[in-house]
């Protein structure tokens, strides 16, 4: 009733277009909002400090204002549609179309921001355009989303009310052309067209909501300008209107972009409204987050260090051993876990939850005893294809993955390369078709001589072949291991080989035998867990029988962790968790527990000092059997915040100031100490030489030394 009563009154109206779209952005904005809580209770345990503390106000506020250049990029051609100053177009097919497109875009946006809700758990931040380059090689992507679809069957059931909501909610402006003059439609058409356009503009760089009363005015005014007219003093105060509207919304944006410093907002802005570089997820969206990282440049020199002696004098990357010749050719063996965080390893993961937990991998347990760890180690990146360069080439992930930015075609070096020019046969193995992450293509760039996939693996009649096959991404770990152990006692020692399991991911599932035997737990993940834990045992039981064991050092980490259901492990620091296992079994390396801070590109230097590598090599971490873990650090990247781990505390510092510094044993991340400590100086110093150095190397193409 009041919906036809409203209609009817702005049939008589040539405002009604203009309100028609303000109506209908704002339907959008109350629908984002719902995306966001949304968003926040599908990953509750990620963000249950920020409500706890009682500044999701200010998160949301953000998110507000993330909204607008969201909402403005993909609304734009709907609005520019709709106002377009053309009388012909008032009719209902027109209005049809408008409203069709409206839906079509605004329900897209819908389900890509609740799907990356599903998403955030493994990443920690809001999906960008990368994603696209990611997953650009996978053919099973149709059957993942069909798993997470019966998973999520809620999100399902509120995509569909969000957009029926939309369609149904949505206001159509009437507009009886016949009975106003083109005289009178054409100007104030055009003012609205105007008006809109700047409003766009100005939300998409981010100014608008810094002179929202401006422009709140500005539409006021625009109404008067519209409703006068009849008599003469009516027509000079409706153009009067019209001109000041006009005035009011071409003055607002000045200030606004003055605001941003002439730079439009970017996702780095977020960090305004947060307290932790986590929330930053829930300040952003995703539509806004896939348009603004489309196709932009990544590295930048920050211009910390203009004097390139004063920054190799705080950090230089390349390495240069003072020995001469090559003291041990032992075989090297790098296994890359999927998904294998420290929180499910128990022996690793006391020293945060206590001695009484008990983990998911007591065969790792067992090995790590007899290795050497460490209690502070972490990954550089938070997915799989972070995890191949920081290992193999001591490359971290700053601002995007390596392998997916221009200077991937840089040349670049790595633990392969160093050790085929010594005489190595090196080799890479992953169980996923060839091609997949383009890992063959990233290995064979450095210096892996052989790469054997999926299709190698069914071509061995040893092996079970397709049989094998998880039915999503590569062979199951266990079979796949062993055909890892036959392959390398066929190579002529020494070698050096590296191994990428896929069982512990997701879909989370295990073979068919194993399912009684590894039953469910308190994560979907921890099943995994375990079944690639006894793939490691049963690798390391054939192995024994090997006359190449006793001359290996192994490495075991993982690429990345995953689900965890202690918050310890949620922390913006905890999600970078990451076991270094490092097992000589030679017996030349002392076993134990270490005290050093430890990182994936520290396994590259740490395996050539152990072996006596003589020749200089670049790599962003240090020997960490050689260094005093007093100077060890590591570093890692998160929605635009590096953080630096050095001397017990871990430092958050977002390009321009440090925003964080909370002690390395405060896991939870609760007590910030900036301005408190004197050290950190000292590590804003390093970390800012760390950052030069790596984009400098990057656009120089100088990753060698």
């Amino acid at each position: 009733m009041f919906r036809k009563l409203k209609e009817q009154h702005l049939e008589q109206s040539l405002f009604s277009p203009f309100l028609a779209v303000v109506y209908n952005l704002l339907l959008v904005y109350i629908v984002y909002t719902l995306m966001r809580v949304e968003y926040l209770l599908e990953n509750y345990s990620y963000f249950a400090e920020s409500v706890s503390e009682g500044h999701l106000w200010r998160l949301f506020f953000g998110g507000i204002v993330f909204d607008t250049p969201g909402i403005m990029y993909t609304n734009a051609l709907y609005i520019v549609l709709l106002l377009f100053p053309f009388h012909w177009k008032e009719c209902k097919v027109y209005h049809a179309v408008c409203r069709w497109l409206f839906v079509l875009i605004n329900g897209l946006a819908v389900v890509i921001n609740l799907a990356d809700s599903v998403y955030f758990k493994y990443t920690l931040k809001r999906t960008t355009s990368s994603v696209f380059q990611e997953f650009a090689s996978e053919d099973n992507l149709l059957s993942i989303f069909g798993v997470e679809v019966l998973r999520h069957w809620y999100l399902i059931l509120m995509g569909a009310l969000l957009i029926a909501m939309l369609w149904r909610c949505y206001f159509t402006p009437q507009i009886p052309i016949k009975k106003v003059s083109l005289w009178r439609y054409y100007p104030l058409l055009v003012l609205y067209f105007v008006f809109a356009g700047i409003l766009c503009v100005s939300g998409i760089r981010g100014g608008f909501l810094n002179h929202w009363y401006q422009y709140f005015i500005a539409f006021f005014v625009a109404f008067i300008a519209c409703r006068a007219g009849g008599s003469t003093k009516g027509r000079i105060v409706s153009r009067v209107c019209a001109l000041a509207a006009l005035l009011l919304v071409v003055t607002a944006p000045i200030g606004g972009w003055r605001h941003r410093d002439i730079r439009p907002v970017a996702l780095g802005n977020a960090n305004e409204y947060t307290y932790r570089p986590t929330e930053v997820a829930l300040v952003l969206n995703t539509p806004f987050a896939i348009i603004r990282t489309y196709g932009k440049s990544v590295f930048a020199d920050p211009g910390y260090y203009p004097d390139k002696q004063a920054l190799a004098a705080v950090f230089d990357p390349v390495h240069r051993p003072t020995h001469h010749g090559m003291l041990r050719k032992k075989n090297v063996v790098v296994f890359i876990v999927e998904s294998y965080g420290r929180e499910y390893i128990a022996s690793l993961a006391r020293t945060v939850l206590g001695d009484s937990y008990q983990g998911y991998t007591p065969f790792t347990d067992s090995l790590a005893a007899h290795s050497a760890t460490f209690r502070y180690s972490f990954c550089n990146g938070r997915k799989s294809i972070d995890g191949m360069p920081s290992i193999l080439s001591a490359i971290p992930m700053f601002i995007k993955p390596f392998v997916l930015t221009p200077q991937s075609m840089n040349k670049v070096g790595g633990l392969a390369a160093c050790l085929a020019a010594e005489g190595y046969h090196t080799a890479f193995f992953h169980g996923a078709r060839t091609g997949s992450m383009g890992f063959n293509g990233f290995a064979n760039a450095t210096g892996f001589q052989a790469y054997y996939g999926r299709e190698d693996y069914n071509k061995d009649s040893r092996f079970g072949g397709d049989k094998d096959f998880d039915g999503y991404w590569a062979v199951w770990d266990e079979p796949f291991l062993q055909y890892y152990c036959a392959k390398m006692s066929e190579m002529k020692e020494p070698f050096a080989t590296a191994v990428f399991t896929a069982s512990s991911h997701h879909p989370y599932d295990i073979p068919a035998r194993y399912k009684s035997i590894y039953k469910e737990e308190e994560l979907i993940i921890h099943k995994c867990i375990r079944y690639t834990d006894n793939a490691l045992r049963r690798f390391f039981d054939s192995a024994r029988k090997q006359p190449w064991f006793k001359n290996t050092l192994f490495v075991i980490t993982s690429d990345h962790t995953n689900l965890c259901n202690h918050p310890e492990f949620a922390s913006d620091i905890g999600g970078f968790c990451s076991p270094i296992i490092i097992y000589d079994a030679a017996g030349d390396i002392q076993p134990g527990m270490r005290d050093a801070i430890a990182q994936h590109t520290d396994i590259m230097p740490t395996i050539l000092g152990h072996l006596g590598y003589d020749k200089p090599y670049l790599a962003y971490g240090c020997d960490l059997l050689q260094t005093p873990p007093a100077e060890t650090w590591a570093v890692n990247y998160l929605n635009g915040v590096y953080q630096y781990c050095k001397y017990g505390y871990v430092l958050q510092f977002d390009g321009k100031k440090t925003v964080g510094l909370y002690a390395l044993t405060d896991y939870l991340m609760r007590k910030n100490l900036v301005g408190k400590v004197a050290v950190q100086a000292q590590m804003e110093r390093e970390v800012k030489a760390i950052i030069q150095s790596y984009m400098d190397r990057m656009l120089a193409d100088q990753l060698l030394p």
